[in-house]
């Protein structure tokens, strides 16, 4: 396994709950899942997501992943 290395994922969930005129507190409650985790998930420091709750984050805020999720940066070559 490579050695870890600092991701390019950028987090918009606070852009999102701002847009919405949502708590981070009101968005846990709505997800199922602690503060502490969605705080973890919102400072970019979570290691993965579970698709479910991916899917019941889109469901709260009415978006779609694309609009949780940005890699920045230069993409990997693919492999042919």
């Amino acid at each position: 396994m490579p050695p870890e290395e600092e991701h390019r994922v950028d987090v918009h969930i606070d852009a999102l709950l701002a847009a919405r005129g949502m708590t981070l507190t009101e968005l846990a409650d709505r997800v199922g899942i602690t503060l502490a985790n969605l705080s973890i998930l919102k400072n970019g420091r979570a290691r993965a997501v579970r698709f479910s709750t991916l899917t019941a984050l889109c469901d709260a805020l009415d978006c779609q992943p694309a609009d949780l999720f940005t890699v920045r940066g230069p993409r990997a070559p693919e492999i042919t």
